[in-house]
């Protein structure tokens, strides 16, 4: 999470706002900064909230059955694995890194800090959308019902933010970017299958060790997967010249805020 926070704050002081040579993107510095800012914040208030939550009790897990799971997960409540968590960091760590591997194309080595800008606006809105929503629900971890889980693991502040996979939403979030990025400046390279079959492998595979693990249920990673793949995309395809799709301020009477809007 430190890594994360560190990349979300640093990423874009190293990009400049401005429409780049050649580039199938279009930024403003103000509005994509304030857009990244924002969500960053959101990401520090969730963190703050996952720290007030109240903590399960040893009396409260004592109570516990795997039971209490809907039918859908229960496969999954019991699970604990540490070895399985540590080796999903890898992946997850590596994705987050992943993307600097577009500097290998020439065209997006010369518009790199107009890619990382929106990169960074990518996962500081992963960030914030997780934090937030694990900071307001009390989701437990299926190695709560676990046998040979430690008791200290399952009464820890981290022990009721199952909802939902924040690794597998990040880690989609960086490998669909790169996926979506390499395509729209490579509109005809035959590579293009192929990174998007590792952009749907990679974090599938995170989904699955965490399951392992015991930290998520597999709708957890589902809504994860989802809305990491849905940043990915969307972040650059909103900001394509060419864009079918815009972000417009939407008010209704009932709330003042923005909405997508797709041109037929």
């Amino acid at each position: 999470m430190k890594l994360l926070l560190w990349l979300l704050v640093l990423l874009p002081c190293f990009a400049r706002g401005q429409a780049a040579t050649g580039s199938p993107y279009k930024t403003d510095w103000l509005r994509d900064g304030g857009v990244t800012v924002g969500a960053i914040g959101a990401t520090v208030a969730g963190n703050i909230l996952i720290e007030k939550k109240e903590r399960l009790t040893p009396a409260d897990v004592a109570t516990l059955s795997k039971y209490d799971v809907n039918g859908f997960d229960r496969f999954a409540a019991g699970n604990y694995s540490a070895s399985a968590e540590t080796i999903s960091d890898f992946p997850f760590y590596g994705s987050l890194l992943a993307p600097l591997l577009l500097l290998l194309d020439d065209d997006v080595k010369q518009n790199a800090p107009q890619v990382y800008l929106l990169y960074g606006q990518a996962l500081s809105i992963a960030g914030g959308i997780y934090s937030m929503t694990a900071g307001l629900t009390r989701r437990k971890r299926p190695y709560v019902y676990a046998i040979n889980a430690p008791v200290g693991t399952k009464t820890d502040k981290q022990a009721t933010n199952s909802f939902y996979a924040g690794h597998t939403a990040a880690t989609a979030a960086a490998t669909f970017f790169i996926a979506k990025v390499y395509h729209d400046f490579n509109p005809d390279s035959p590579a293009r299958p192929y990174i998007w079959a590792a952009a749907a492998t990679v974090p599938a595979t995170v989904g699955y060790l965490r399951i392992k693990a015991g930290k998520h249920f597999l709708s957890d990673n589902l809504v994860g997967y989802a809305i990491g793949t849905g940043i990915g995309i969307l972040v650059p395809e909103l900001h394509r010249v060419d864009s079918r799709f815009s972000l417009v301020p939407e008010s209704n009477g009932w709330y003042d805020g923005m909405a997508v809007v797709y041109r037929f």
